[in-house]
């Protein structure tokens, strides 16, 4: 592994960096998380429009820039500083890889291009640490497993297949970007072209049910929806496209404690929806799997970012504040305090870079690990953050305790991090017991 950054890697976070410097300080987050949306719509348009990160991960083809996932959790570390509010990581993230694994080529041809320029933005509905692997198997009573619950799918009409184009959800109305030039050139994209996609059948489904804690699951123009299918005996997961004015679906958003990730509770009544891709027994819960590695990468880069940021401001003010005539900075226990936060900071940045890394030549089963270390080193730097802040630094004047609610907030929705580790020794069989014959 080399652990250098290349040109292009190193353009995109000095772009990204300099914009958020500028249009994302701490007036700007407060202002943009108490609007209906959660997130500034110019924001967005700019980073979509002007850096093009959106598309960063995807084919040049479906109008993407065709970088790796390396380069987008290094932008995510970038927009992790600020605890930017954005669509970022639901539809950059966690849909999209899911449209260009799954999807039908028309499927992909139609959604892409718009997601690529920001003018369509895209989440997964379904619970993200199980249904992506991160902390137990996905294969288990969310699932289906022979359980009713969550959200059901009914197969209403089928017609054999379809010699022209699959069906396409509406193009429902999202956030406008424009398509200029990404800031940073393309490299090479480590993701393989997917396989061309037969003809979809015509088919109708009907969904039904409820997803709690969707990612701007009410501002989404498009929800990639997992449900069950087959019925009570047979019970498969599927993935969906419901486009997000879809009639009898509700959306309402959900108070968060991490206000800078807007959620939503998703109630399906009855709702039409396509089939993501054209095969129904497809390996739909293996590829959640292999994207919930990605997804782990791209947010362990994102908590260091955040942490990184966390501790910066701490030593900002402990070399300010002062008692008893000088600096409390330069008492020997906050030294020692602060020195701990910074090597375990340090480590968790390894480690996260190396899954970054990792997922962009394939490898797996490095994500859920390197989340867990960062999770843990944004919850130190934010705990030591606000003690050592005092009695401001849960306040909502200051931004100290929006840290420590982001690290809480990740923690509740990905992890925790013993989780995310046992799972992670399982699945490699670390403590599987052998049977010794005498």
């Amino acid at each position: 592994m080399d652990a250098r950054f290349t040109a292009e890697q190193d353009e995109i976070r000095g772009a990204l960096r300099d914009l958020l410097r500028r249009r994302c300080g701490p007036r700007e987050l407060r202002g943009a998380v108490d609007t209906p949306a959660g997130h500034d719509p110019d924001l967005w348009a700019a980073l979509a429009g002007r850096l093009g990160l959106p598309g960063l991960a995807l084919p040049e083809e479906y109008g993407g820039v065709g970088c790796s996932a390396t380069e987008l959790a290094l932008a995510c570390e970038e927009t992790g500083r600020v605890l930017a509010p954005s669509p970022l990581l639901a539809t950059a993230v966690l849909a999209a890889p899911l449209l260009l694994a799954l999807g039908t080529e028309d499927q992909r041809a139609d959604l892409l291009p718009r997601i690529a320029s920001g003018a369509l933005t895209a989440t997964l509905a379904a619970p993200p640490a199980t249904a992506l692997a991160l902390t137990c198997g996905n294969e288990g009573e969310w699932a289906g497993g022979g359980r009713a619950g969550g959200v059901q799918a009914r197969l209403v009409r089928g017609e054999g297949p379809d010699t022209g184009a699959a069906q396409r959800p509406p193009r429902a109305s999202a956030p406008a970007g424009s398509r200029d030039a990404p800031a940073a050139a393309a490299s090479t994209s480590s993701t393989p072209p997917a396989a061309p996609r037969a003809a979809a059948p015509r088919s109708a489904w009907r969904l039904y049910g409820q997803v709690d804690q969707v990612l701007d699951g009410h501002t989404a123009g498009l929800l990639v929806v997992a449900a069950h299918a087959g019925g009570f005996a047979r019970s498969r997961t599927l993935l969906f496209l419901v486009p997000g004015d879809a009639p009898g679906l509700v959306r309402t958003r959900q108070t968060a404690l991490d206000a800078t990730r807007p959620r939503a509770c998703i109630q399906l009544r009855d709702v039409e929806a396509e089939l993501l891709g054209w095969d129904e027994e497809a390996d739909v819960l293996g590829v959640l799997a292999r994207v919930g590695d990605a997804v782990a990468a791209v947010l362990a880069c994102e908590a260091v970012g955040a942490a990184d940021r966390a501790l910066e401001r701490t030593v900002e003010y402990v070399g300010q504040r002062e008692q008893f005539g000088r600096a409390i900075g330069s008492f020997q226990a906050v030294k020692h305090r602060l020195a701990d936060v910074y090597v375990q900071l340090q480590a968790a940045r390894s480690a996260a870079y190396y899954a970054a890394w990792a997922v962009g030549q394939g490898e797996q089963r490095v994500g859920a690990l390197a989340l867990a270390q960062a999770l843990e080193a944004l919850r130190t730097a934010a705990a030591e953050g606000i003690q050592l802040h005092g009695g401001i630094g849960f306040t909502w004047e200051h931004e100290a305790h929006l840290y420590f609610k982001r690290a809480t907030g990740d923690d509740l929705l990905f992890g925790p991090a013993h989780r995310l580790r046992a799972h992670a020794a399982d699945a490699a069989r670390l403590f599987e017991r052998t049977e010794v014959s005498v």
